[in-house]
């Protein structure tokens, strides 16, 4: 019988995943613009042998949302100091397609590689807030389909840059005064729709040869750019039925677009409260939900739908909401009076929210499970 083993990512958050957490006497919330906090976090994850820590990030903060932890430190820069506090485990960030040039995130990655001796991945995102545009130059984001037509080339070039350099390309040859070889660093000469990137990188090949790619997208477009390039994919599901449907396409996608479904790992997302018993277990909770606040989890709640709630009988049923193809950032919902689907994967069937703090759980699963690397560290796999 073949042994299968657990492997865990975990996803760093504020002061925890749970929207009020931070209120709890014992809580870090003072810390987390404090990079030793989560350099101790890390150092913990890593004797408890887990796979990975993750950053998620975001380019706007929401005002009127004051009832939760905002994002504070610039997650590539967090975890550069975070490589120099550890030694095996692995550092992932989220990097936006729709925000960052090709070239920008493949040396700022390629970098983090280097620091921490192998051990950098990349959440590939397309971000979903207008309120993120204009903080870009944009009036508001493009598409859905705009925005991972992008992305694909994104990766595409992001891929080609951190190939452009050979593994010997750097010879430090003194007698012959050559530190480089002309030969092993190549222009990739990128020519698309949305980017043009001459290379080569500023930086030779990482010691992984490539950080590793990780994708989120539940949509359609979202699944055929994780079947295509992603070597890990986190995903969100309500129920069993649900992560097997997830996981049985998203396999058959990556086999239909040429690569080994089995070499797709997929990190259903977990979160966790943890006690000697279950009751222990349970009461943490309930502790931490004695903190919620009913407004400011009706704000949470409209900034992922869109849609406004405040004065809503928390009994009745929530509207259907459209695919996510349609959904453009909460403030253009407003604009349009349309509802729109959430883009962490709300379902679309009638929901109710008969208790505000059973729904704000829903935003609150977060904690990643994945497949241990070699070493235990994220390790590039040959596709």
């Amino acid at each position: 019988m073949a042994v299968r083993t657990l492997h865990i990512n975990a996803f760093l958050y504020g002061a925890g995943h749970h929207s009020s957490a931070w209120r709890h006497p014992d809580s870090a919330a003072e810390r987390i613009g404090d990079i030793a906090y989560f350099e101790e976090l890390t150092r913990t994850a890593e004797r408890g042998r887990l796979d990975a820590v993750f950053f998620a990030d975001g380019h706007s903060v929401n005002p009127a949302y004051t009832a939760g932890t905002t994002w504070f430190l610039e997650p590539i820069t967090a975890l550069s100091a975070m490589a120099r506090a550890t030694e095996k485990i692995g550092l992932v960030t989220t990097v936006s397609a729709s925000f960052y040039t090709p070239f920008h995130a493949a040396r700022m990655l390629a970098s983090l590689d280097h620091i921490s001796g192998g051990r950098a991945g990349a959440n590939i995102v397309t971000s979903m807030f207008d309120a993120e545009a204009r903080n870009h130059g944009s009036d508001s984001l493009p598409a859905h389909t705009e925005r991972y037509g992008r992305a694909e080339e994104f990766i595409d070039a992001i891929v080609a840059l951190w190939d452009s350099w050979d593994e010997h390309a750097v010879i430090a040859d003194r007698s012959a005064g050559r530190f480089l070889d002309a030969d092993a660093i190549h222009r990739i000469e990128h020519r698309g729709k949305h980017f043009r990137v001459d290379g080569p990188l500023t930086v030779p090949r990482c010691p992984q040869g490539r950080p590793v790619l990780f994708q989120a997208g539940a949509s359609d477009t979202g699944r055929d750019l994780a079947a295509r390039h992603a070597e890990a994919v986190y995903s969100v599901a309500w129920d069993l039925p649900a992560a097997l449907e997830f996981a049985t396409d998203l396999r058959a996608r990556a086999t239909a677009a040429g690569r080994d479904a089995t070499s797709l790992a997929i990190l259903p997302g977990l979160v966790t409260y943890v006690g000697r018993t279950v009751d222990e277990a349970q009461a943490k909770k309930s502790e931490l939900d004695a903190y919620l606040d009913i407004e400011g989890a009706l704000a949470q709640l409209g900034s992922f739908t869109g849609q406004d709630y405040t004065g809503h009988d928390l009994d009745a049923p929530v509207s259907d909401l459209p695919p996510i193809s349609e959904f453009t950032g909460p403030q253009t919902v407003r604009n349009s009076a349309t509802n729109h689907r959430d883009a962490t994967t709300h379902s679309a069937r009638t929901a109710r929210i008969s208790r505000c703090r059973r729904r704000s759980r829903h935003h609150d699963r977060h904690t990643r499970v994945g497949r241990r690397p070699n070493r235990g560290v994220v390790r590039r796999r040959c596709l």
